[in-house]
């Protein structure tokens, strides 16, 4: 009870208001109100006494009792010495209290301390705010759930489920994936009968009609007894990542089919050199017998050299290594070119090969060694996918500033799925196990990667297996025009008689000594050395016409060898040339500017090299010449 004066002295107090403000009432009797409860100093936006100021007043002017909701009003409190203010809210009523002839006697203040159900709206408003804030932020799709799972309810409403706001009818075979169907139902049960959370990715019937993935998370919501009231649950669209796993997982598998085949490739021709090294080593051994061995080792060789090439390019060409050497061409040269590659094949399986070419020519510009390599990967391809006496078909074509160049054949062909992959890399059709008609799956991707560089694009296309293969290569024509080649400038003449002075440098023993028999074989006059610094010194004493230099040296590459024999004088005008497994542009090119003629790749061709001696005696040879 408060008294109607100026200060609101407190008449009397209850000992449930003395327990919810912590007061004894010897600290609140007599006293006035605002004394006894007074504003917080340091809080300048309380506005407690004023408003309970103003309720009292009404109420006193009225003559009718008010009421205050909910108001904040702190509470001085004290304990061991200390002094703070605790924020309370309250619920008030001031009532006026008149005696039988009208006068006012006293206020009735009644309180109610509301201050945990206050808290507990502002902890549910920051909760949902938050929900709110996550609903906005994530991608997932929020729903309730039915307890048996027959309604759902989206929180979101963004229709990922084809839902309204409002609880629709849920049918699991609507969304679900005819082939996950069985699967998401057995989790759904196992997840109500066991009350526990449900968790599954599985392939789902998107809004728009197209398949995806989702990952499903649903928690259930129990009653006071322990039932499931209902499920809370998010599903998250993971296509873009089950389709990045798929793709991983098929490029995995291809790359192991791919070592596969490495691996019997380069078995098939290690079995018979071999073979013939073994047979080399038994005595009484014919001239005949020699020849025929040594002639199965070149040609397996060559084999095995041709599939290391293969894996080097295809490396070069997507890592985007390849500069093009772009001058202007005839298309019927290129493809005569390509079929004279392919030939050998073609002629073997007694196929029928028909060249269809538009009267004229047909010019474009691009460099002509990867253009031919293009379409004889093309011919050969078709060749070896087409059974004997079956067609192949090259026509060509303008479309207004395209050359088309269709490769066709009566082949195997092929199914859609491989249609779509064709190009890439290590794509394989089924083979059998001899590996009859397989291959490393480079080629395609080769051609593909090649034709782009050109600015062209190429696609594939197959009625099915059984029915042949048509690849289209689409190129930019070119108006005919000169193709101006650069003049190099020549060495002066070297005028040799008889054998030559042949230094070979090579720090793998075999090799250098190897290759040291046939020069010598071929009546040439050889030094061999493995170490740089001593070529060094047998080349200043030797005065060799003729350096054939490994570029992987110890202690000084080949390419710095190369610059100190063009520097000194014994042997500035000796013919250089690199024999190494280096065959990349950038080493050609880092090659050629040390000072060698000639660039060969490991495993060497010695016909090759026959030629580039035989060439001394002809006269001048152009320096910097690379084969």
């Amino acid at each position: 009870m408060l008294a109607p004066t100026e200060g609101l002295e407190i008449l009397a107090v209850n000992q449930a208001f003395l327990t919810s403000v912590s007061r004894t009432r010897a600290e609140l009797q007599g006293h006035r109100l605002f004394e006894a409860f007074p504003n917080d100093p340091d809080d300048a936006t309380g506005t407690g006494i004023q408003n309970l100021r103003r309720s009292i007043a009404a109420a006193i002017a009225t003559g009718h009792s008010q009421s205050m909701e909910a108001q904040r009003y702190p509470i001085r409190m004290q304990a061991d010495g200390r002094s703070w203010f605790e924020d309370r809210y309250w619920s008030a009523t001031n009532t006026p209290i008149y005696d039988d002839d009208g006068a006012l006697l006293c206020i009735s203040h009644t309180t109610i301390d509301i201050t945990a159900r206050v808290r507990s709206e502002v902890l549910l408003r920051e909760s949902e705010s938050r929900l709110s804030a996550y609903v906005s932020a994530t991608s997932d799709v929020l729903y309730r759930m039915s307890p048996n799972w027959t309604h759902m309810h989206e929180l979101d409403g963004r229709g990922f489920l084809k839902t309204t706001r409002g609880w629709a009818e849920y049918r699991i075979e609507q969304y679900v994936h005819p082939d996950d169907l069985e699967l998401a139902r057995r989790h759904i049960r196992d997840a109500i009968d066991g009350k526990r959370q449900f968790e599954l990715e599985h392939r789902v019937l998107r809004a728009d009609g197209s398949p995806g993935w989702t990952y499903s998370r649903a928690v259930p919501l129990l009653d006071a007894q322990g039932d499931i009231r209902e499920w809370i649950g998010s599903a998250s669209d993971i296509t873009e990542r089950k389709l990045a796993e798929l793709k991983l997982r098929d490029i995995d598998q291809r790359k192991d089919e791919f070592l596969a085949m490495l691996a019997h490739e380069l078995r098939n021709p290690l079995a018979p050199i071999s073979a013939a090294a073994e047979l080399l080593l038994l005595a009484d051994f014919d001239q005949e017998r020699v020849r025929r061995t040594s002639e199965i080792i070149v040609r397996q060789v060559r084999h095995m050299t041709s599939l290391v090439d293969d894996l080097l390019e295809v490396s070069r060409v997507t890592r985007g290594l390849v500069e093009l050497d772009n001058t202007a061409l005839d298309l019927a040269q290129v493809v005569a070119d390509a079929v004279e590659q392919a030939g050998p094949l073609i002629a073997a399986r007694r196929q029928h090969l028909s060249i269809d070419l538009v009267p004229g020519a047909l010019a474009l510009s691009g460099d002509k060694k990867r253009l031919v390599q293009v379409f004889a990967n093309l011919v050969h391809n078709a060749a070896k996918y087409t059974p004997e006496h079956g067609s192949i078909r090259i026509r060509a074509a303008m479309r207004d500033s395209d050359i088309l160049v269709e490769v066709a054949d009566d082949g195997v062909g092929m199914d859609a799925q491989l249609v779509d992959r064709v190009f890439d890399l290590f794509a394989q059709a089924s083979v059998t196990s001899d590996r009859s008609s397989g291959g490393l799956g480079l080629g395609l991707s080769l051609v593909k990667n090649i034709v782009e560089l050109h600015g062209g694009r190429v696609h594939c296309e197959s009625p099915g297996p059984g029915l042949g293969s048509t690849f289209t290569v689409c190129l930019p024509c070119l108006e005919r025009q000169s193709a101006a080649m650069p003049d190099l400038a020549p060495r002066p003449s070297v005028d040799i008689a008889g054998p030559l002075r042949v230094l070979v440098v090579d720090d793998n023993v075999d090799a250098a000594d190897v290759l040291g028999m046939l020069l010598e074989a071929a009546g040439h006059a050889v030094t061999v050395a493995h170490d740089p610094l001593h070529a060094l010194e047998l080349a200043r004493a030797e005065r060799p016409d003729v350096c054939l230099l490994d570029i992987g040296l110890p202690r000084m590459d080949g390419n710095e060898l190369a610059r100190r024999l063009r520097t000194d004088p014994a042997t500035a005008s000796a013919l250089l040339v690199a024999v190494t497994g280096y065959g990349q542009a950038e080493n050609r090119q880092r090659s050629h500017a040390s000072g060698f003629d000639h660039h060969l790749v490991k495993p060497l061709d010695y016909a090759t090299l026959e030629a580039i001696l035989d060439g001394i005696h002809a006269g001048p040879r152009p320096a910097g010449s690379v084969a």
